[in-house]
């Protein structure tokens, strides 16, 4: 039961991931074409609620995705099983939410 509620919130996480990266990446290339350098491109998202939320659920969809991700690899590859598995997901999470929160902070707080 736990194998098929994992296996659906990672596709379900990819199915979000997916037009937040499209989303994200035209970003990037209209920014670039435009001539904007970092700075001008940190000055415009200092403050924004919208882009603090748009990559605030990105990095959620992106930390539980490669968590489920990894911890199959694990099981499959490493054989680890059981609670150390439990526990290496879990770490793996959490290192990934709260730096991805740290840098969501660092381009809009």
């Amino acid at each position: 039961m736990l194998d098929t509620r994992l296996y659906l919130l990672q596709r379900i996480s990819a199915m979000i991931m997916a037009p937040l990266v499209m989303l994200h990446l035209g970003v990037i290339i209209i920014v670039i074409q435009g001539g904007l350098d970092s700075a001008e491109i940190l000055s415009r998202t200092q403050g924004s609620f919208f882009w603090g939320s748009i990559y605030s659920l990105f990095v959620v969809m992106v930390s539980i995705h490669a968590a489920i991700g990894l911890r199959v690899v694990m099981f499959e590859w490493l054989k680890i099983r059981d609670l150390t598995l439990n526990l290496i997901s879990w770490l793996v999470f959490v290192i990934l939410i709260s730096t991805g929160f740290r840098a969501v902070f660092a381009v809009v707080g």
